[in-house]
């Protein structure tokens, strides 16, 4: 039913701020989801269960992170045929991240440009809301700094942020990729990364005990990187014992968007225009990690076709964000039937 419903509604969403559109559309899964009327209208797909880093997925399409930053929608996003829901990206003080405007929509590319920065309420009203949800399919819980974290200080935010999330999580997502945060990306150079993995496997290990379940972390890196930085960034994941990584996040790359209205706004690009980029990411980690971390795939999805080649590449899973955003939940549908 929603798969019915959103070709009719697009047209007018479409016509709003981009941002205003975002919040609308979270009021409206929120509340679907609390007085259940998204399940009235759940759309489900066929079963194609999956089994990576210890979980079980009913499906192999997700949802990327980013879309509910704050984790209020979770219960109405479930509705919409998922085999599994990331949220965030939560930071452990409230922020109100970067000026508006920050989305920017173009059609023509199938993309959007976003600068959001972290928005969310941080960890502590993140977590309520996460244990408010009835849902309890595999929940990926996203974290990351705040803005204004030093960078020298950035794993102590990652380890507050773990340790909150830990008992509420299917897994963890360390998000060291958005171009978003000054200085962010610094952390997925070799000796920042390494010492920032070595800190969180020692807190999993930890905190692993004290729960009496190993919760997975996956990392989710940028697509703009040389084969030196992927072979860098592969080692350590191996060397790590990282139980998954996610890629990729957005680019800063603005070839695919040269000359159109908003192509030279600053933020993250996503959508079609990261396609091949992020599917050449996927390859080549690969291409040195093999099966031993399994790899799930983002960026540029619009179609089945596209869910089959990010698999092709060399991924496990995938997730859907900004095709979401144009296509609506048929694309979920769609893309776990191609996967079936």
């Amino acid at each position: 039913m929603f798969s019915f419903l959103y070709p009719l509604a697009r047209s007018h969403l479409f016509k709003m701020d981009a941002e205003d559109t975002h919040h609308l559309t979270l009021r409206l899964l929120g509340a679907a989801g609390r007085t259940g009327v998204a399940n009235l209208l759940a759309t489900r797909g066929p079963d194609s269960p999956r089994r990576m880093m210890g979980l079980l997925f009913p499906n192999p399409v997700g949802l990327a992170a980013g879309l509910d930053k704050d984790g209020t929608c979770i219960d109405g996003l479930a509705a919409l045929g998922f085999g599994f829901i990331e949220v965030g990206t939560v930071t452990p003080r409230a922020q109100p991240g970067n000026p508006r405007p920050r989305i920017f929509r173009l059609p023509e590319a199938g993309a959007l440009i976003n600068r959001m920065g972290f928005n969310n309420g941080g960890v502590d009203q993140f977590v309520a809301n996460v244990k408010a949800a009835r849902y309890r399919g595999v929940l990926g819980l996203n974290i990351g700094k705040n803005a204004d974290t030093p960078i020298e200080r950035a794993a102590d935010d990652y380890l507050y942020c773990l340790e909150r999330v830990y008992p509420f999580a299917s897994y963890v997502t360390i998000n060291i990729s958005s171009p978003n945060t000054k200085n962010l990306r610094q952390l997925q150079s070799a000796s920042e990364l390494d010492s920032l993995l070595g800190a969180l496997k020692e807190k999993q290990a930890r905190l692993s005990d004290l729960h009496g379940k190993l919760v997975p972390l996956a990392l989710k890196i940028a697509p703009d990187f040389d084969d030196e930085q992927i072979k860098s960034i592969a080692g350590m994941l191996l060397a790590h014992k990282i139980d998954g990584v996610i890629a990729t996040n957005t680019t800063l790359s603005r070839t695919a968007v040269t000359g159109m209205p908003h192509g030279e706004e600053a933020g993250g690009l996503s959508g079609q225009p990261v396609f091949n980029t992020s599917n050449e990411v996927i390859r080549k980690l690969y291409a040195k990690v093999g099966s031993e971390v399994p790899i799930i795939g983002v960026g540029g999805i619009f179609c089945g076709e596209d869910a089959r080649t990010k698999l092709a590449a060399g991924a496990s899973l995938v997730q859907v964000y900004t095709g979401l955003i144009y296509r609506g939940p048929e694309l979920v549908k769609e893309c776990v039937k191609a996967l079936a």
